[in-house]
Formats: C-alpha cells, sequence, structure tokens
C-alpha cells in the first residue's frame, strides 16, 4: 500500500450539512465551484470546494469546472506536496515516538502497523493526532469510497495540481505542510488520553468492518447536497477562521494580478468566516456555477 499521508484537515472540520437555501443569491444551487469577479479586475477567478477523498474519476466528470482551469494562469491549493518536505518527511524527522500500548490495544497495535509496513513512514513517530487523521482519510477513501487509488493521483487536490502542472500554470501553495501538521496537533491540544484511544479504537473497527454507518459526508459531497450556512459563525477558529483570514490578503493580490482556479476544502467556504463571506467583503461578486 501507497501511503502519503497528505493532511487532510476537511475531515476535523467538516460539519453536518442539509440542502436548505445559501446566501449568494440562488437558492439549492446545488454545487462546490463558484466564479468570482471584481468591478477592478477585467478578469474571472474561480473557487473549487473539494473533498480530499475524491480523486481524478470525479473530477474528470466536472466539465465546467475543467474548462475554469484550463482558461486560469495561476492555481492556488493549500499547500504544496514539495519532496523532502512532506507529512512523512515532518514525521520522520523527529527524535521522539509515542508510546502505543498507551492508546492502541494489542491486536489495534498490529493492524496499524501492518497498514504502514511498506508506507515508508516511521508511524511510531506520529501522535495520536495525526494517526487519527490519517485513519479517518483511509477509511473515506478505502470504504466509504471503494476505491483503489492509482500511483500518481492520491487526492482530488494533488490531481487538480497535476493538471495545472501539465498545463503549465503557475502553482502557488497558501502555507506548508509543516505548518498544517502542527495545527493538526495543535487543534487537539491537551485531549485527555482516554478519548484519543476512544477516537482511535472507533475508526479502526470502522475500517475492520468495512462498516459504512460514518459516509454521510461522502454522500453529501458527491450529491452537491451543501447547505453553506454563510449566517452561522464558525466553530473551530484555529483550522477555519483564522486560516481563511491568514490566506485572503494571498487571494486577493493573486486574483487581482491574474485570472486564478483556488481548491481548498469546502469546510474554508462555509460559514461567517469563510472565504466566500470574505471575499464579498472585499467587494468580490461570488456567484455559485453549476459544475456540469
Amino acid at each position: 500500500m501507497r501511503v502519503l499521508l497528505p493532511i487532510v484537515l476537511i475531515l476535523m472540520a467538516f460539519s453536518a450539512l442539509n440542502a436548505q437555501n445559501d446566501s449568494t443569491g440562488r437558492s439549492n444551487a446545488k454545487t462546490i465551484f463558484f466564479k468570482i469577479e471584481h468591478p477592478g479586475v477585467d478578469h474571472s477567478s474561480y473557487l473549487f470546494g473539494t473533498h480530499h477523498a475524491f480523486g481524478k474519476s470525479f473530477f474528470d466528470t466536472l466539465n465546467n469546472v475543467n474548462k475554469a482551469l484550463d482558461s486560469a494562469s495561476i492555481f492556488i491549493m493549500e499547500n504544496l506536496n514539495i519532496p523532502g518536505k512532506l507529512a512523512q518527511d515532518v514525521i520522520n524527522q523527529r527524535k521522539s515516538t509515542t508510546k502505543w500500548a498507551k492508546y492502541l490495544r494489542k491486536k489495534d497495535r498490529t493492524f496499524v502497523l501492518d497498514m504502514f509496513d511498506s508506507s515508508g513512514i516511521d508511524w511510531h513517530k506520529m501522535t495520536p493526532a495525526e494517526l487519527s487523521v490519517f485513519l479517518n482519510r483511509y477509511y473515506k477513501e478505502r470504504v466509504c469510497l471503494d476505491l483503489i487509488r492509482d500511483t500518481t493521483h492520491f487526492s482530488l487536490d494533488d490531481y487538480i495540481g497535476t493538471l495545472a502542472r501539465e498545463q503549465n500554470k503557475i502553482v502557488k501553495g497558501l502555507e506548508t505542510t509543516a505548518e498544517q501538521v502542527e495545527l493538526i496537533n495543535k487543534d487537539v491540544e491537551g485531549m485527555p488520553r482516554k478519548v484519543h484511544k476512544k477516537r482511535l479504537t472507533k475508526i479502526i473497527g470502522l475500517i475492520r468492518s468495512g462498516s459504512r454507518n460514518n459516509c454521510d459526508e461522502i454522500s453529501w459531497y458527491l450529491n452537491l447536497n451543501i447547505d453553506y450556512q454563510f449566517n452561522r459563525p464558525c466553530s473551530n477558529t484555529l483550522l477555519l477562521t483564522d486560516r481563511n483570514k491568514k490566506w485572503l490578503p494571498q487571494l486577493d493580490e493573486h486574483m487581482q494580478e491574474k485570472s486564478c482556479f483556488v481548491a481548498v476544502g469546502l469546510s474554508h467556504l462555509m460559514f461567517d468566516c469563510g472565504i466566500i463571506r470574505l471575499l464579498q467583503q472585499q467587494g468580490y461578486t461570488v456567484t455559485p456555477v453549476l459544475v456540469n
């Protein structure tokens, strides 16, 4: 099994969604794709909300989204996968290890060890928070989506990045992988060990059994059944509010300069702290666009 351990913050921030009305002027827009315009700029940009568990087969079906990517000059994603600075590089360089016997039963430790056997990641140096994120992603991909990943395109974000590079676009990252790893751990700072144990035991159990009882968000995303809840405050300041505000100046600068295609986790588009609301506050018009 090939394990790159891309960091999947959306799995920690995704909120329960229901199809209701959005505040961009269209009821039940049923889209994850938006056109961005500004009265002082003569070109358009685009904003695409990703779910990192999806990949090539999903993106290739989105005709309007692919046309927008073709037309853009700059592709912007959350972080760039730079050799030597990947999540596994950050983890493997550590000196400290986790005493997994305090968190996992013996049979679960054996199960996880087998998962990482040929991955190139020293999972003993992972933290419980990092392992939880990895296992949740693995569950969404291998159980909920029943995917057999190819070795080239590991996630939706990475696949779009590959297309952008093939089209000779400028590719930008909004933050580093090291910063994302730090955020994952900071988000659960102080969490009792018994809570970590409970979370890990639950997700390992779901993977073992192949149960799809925790797959609702996959269905919401696949069916574009999303309520953006623009009038609802963000509940996670660290992972959503602070990061969105940090990203905004970069997005504004690039969008003013050239046509951009921005692909970030869907949760970053949602709520009153989301990128859509922040762009509107900067004078941008944000219009929902059907993916096909």
